[in-house]
């Protein structure tokens, strides 16, 4: 089985960039295998075998959000941006063009958020800092 899953010579790519496009990886693979028991249970005319298939789509729901938190977790401004769009009542476009327009607007020279995540101590970036 080959890996289609880098687009640049995986030699070149870190080794977090590759942790990442795994991931990236897993994720897909886990909302294509919850797209295909939403398929198999809406056809499945057997009580038992639809609740076995009921079993199993938890456990992909589940593969996919701990996929999604682990890339989350690596991308602030993925972060910032999804928790502006999910779980949020209201529009889900409006969401969207609001939280990423409110994010580009945060956005220093490194890429990452100007203000504090959730795990930061508030101190800001010391990068560029000059004694």
């Amino acid at each position: 089985m080959g890996f289609d899953q880098y687009h640049e010579p995986a030699g070149e790519l870190s080794a977090e960039t590759r942790t990442f496009a795994r991931m990236c990886a897993n994720l897909t693979e886990e909302a294509e295998a919850i797209g295909w028991y939403e398929q198999r249970m809406s056809l499945e005319p057997d009580p038992v075998a639809r609740a076995i298939m009921a079993d199993s789509l938890g456990e992909e729901y589940k593969h996919f959000s701990m996929d999604l938190e682990f890339l989350l977790r690596r991308k602030p401004l993925w972060r910032e941006i999804a928790r502006g769009i999910l779980f949020q009542a209201g529009d889900i476009v409006e969401n969207g063009e609001n939280t990423e327009a409110a994010a580009g607007a945060g956005q220093g020279s490194g890429g990452a958020p100007d203000r504090p995540g959730p795990d930061s101590l508030g101190i800001g970036s010391l990068k560029g800092t000059s004694s």
